[in-house]
């Protein structure tokens, strides 16, 4: 079989056929290319078929991208660290990290937000996250609140945060350290309340209190976490004293009002096994706590004297790990904080839920948690990303 020739049709039609043709074209190539035997996928052929990829890839919708990073991470040669790397690297270009984001266009966000989904399962100890974790300090946690959603009903602020944890644990040595620290830092005050100030007689000034919204503090936490590990001395030696003052005051308050929630999230489930714990209120309690307990233990870690950074969670959306930390990965395994599964994140991604906690000091009522539902982002919606000469392919990167 010659199967470089054949590969080569293949390509060709992706690259200058119609629509329809290029269609059937990577559809064909991305279910059959697996099936074939280890004699005819040998180095040479896997090197041609990275070659013409990434010439398709100068021009692709969001679908056809998601499509070949899929058959691109199957490939023997590119399952080793150096093949991580260069497919990171390709990812880094998609994601256009040399370039200014625009938060007032769906399209370019969706489009890193795309990216950014295809490269998080293949960092690892060996494959740093760095540049991508430093875009993202950078250039969008300063106009996070601006981000305009690619689509309705996904909260894009929370996405980016979720994105930002899970690359923060692969994150090597970063020149601008300090700079980003401080980022992480300030936007990790602006979700994290002062306590409302109290009149004479005791009561509260306001009518109501601050919302504490676990979710998006879980993932800066964490992130600061991790990048605080690298620079330990930053809360002691890089805050001026009444910043870090500031800090600890809405630390205490967040932790008092995280305590009377992890109680009643406990009381809600104990007791509860088996199909109890399936239903749709259990499961949202049971992530809830996951959440609550995140937090607790990396806010214990901050408040040690000096600030400790040993600790170690699970974000509450993935899947606890069994193996031990030290264990060394397998060709298939996305990171050690994601399960040994494909490189291509799967459908679970597509229904994570917001935690938000009534609001009102410590409230007395579990209640009902809203939750918000969590859309995918996926390619070749309906809307372009720029172009395809005169076709219109949908989301195009």
């Amino acid at each position: 079989m010659d199967a470089k020739g054949t590969l080569g049709g293949l390509f060709s039609q992706i690259l200058h056929g119609e629509d329809i043709v290029r269609e059937r074209a990577i559809k064909f190539l991305s279910t059959k290319l697996k099936a074939l035997p280890e004699d005819v996928m040998t180095k040479e052929v896997d090197d041609f078929i990275f070659s013409e990829s990434k010439k398709v890839l100068y021009d692709v919708t969001g679908e056809e991208f998601v499509l070949f990073m899929k058959i691109l991470s199957s490939l023997k040669n590119l399952q080793t660290v150096s093949g991580r790397q260069q497919l990171v690297d390709l990812v880094s270009e998609q994601a256009g990290l040399h370039q200014t984001l625009n938060p007032a266009d769906p399209d370019s966000v969706d489009r890193l937000l795309q990216c950014m989904r295809q490269a998080v399962p293949l960092f690892s100890k060996n494959v740093h996250s760095t540049n991508f974790v430093t875009y993202f300090c950078e250039n969008v946690l300063p106009i996070l609140s601006t981000l305009t959603s690619p689509a309705e009903g996904i909260d894009v602020q929370l996405e980016v945060l979720k994105l930002l944890a899970e690359m923060s644990s692969f994150c090597g040595d970063m020149d601008k350290l300090e700079s980003n620290l401080n980022k992480l830092f300030d936007k990790l005050l602006e979700y994290m309340p002062l306590p409302p100030e109290e009149v004479e007689n005791g009561e509260n000034s306001a009518n109501e209190e601050p919302k504490l919204q676990f979710s998006y503090v879980e993932c800066l936490l964490f992130s600061f976490h991790q990048l605080g590990r690298k620079m330990p001395d930053f809360l002691i030696d890089k805050v001026d004293a009444d910043k870090l003052k500031d800090f600890k005051i809405r630390l205490q308050y967040f932790a008092r009002g995280l305590q009377v929630y992890i109680r009643q999230l406990r009381l809600a489930l104990q007791g509860k096994t088996g199909d109890s714990l399936k239903t749709e209120e259990n499961k949202i309690k049971v992530v809830a706590l996951k959440i609550t307990n995140n937090i607790n233990v990396l806010i214990k870690d901050l408040f040690h004297n000096p600030p400790s950074y040993k600790s170690t969670v699970t974000l509450s959306w993935k899947p606890v790990q069994k193996t031990e930390v030290g264990q060394k990965r397998s060709s298939e395994d996305s990171s050690s904080s994601s399960p040994p599964k494909k490189p291509i994140p799967g459908p679970k991604r597509d229904s994570r839920q917001i935690y938000n906690p009534p609001s009102g000091k410590y409230s007395g009522s579990l209640g009902n948690f809203p939750y918000e539902q969590r859309g995918g982002f996926r390619g070749g919606r309906g809307r372009g990303w720029g172009g395809r000469g005169n076709r219109s392919r949908g989301r195009v990167y």
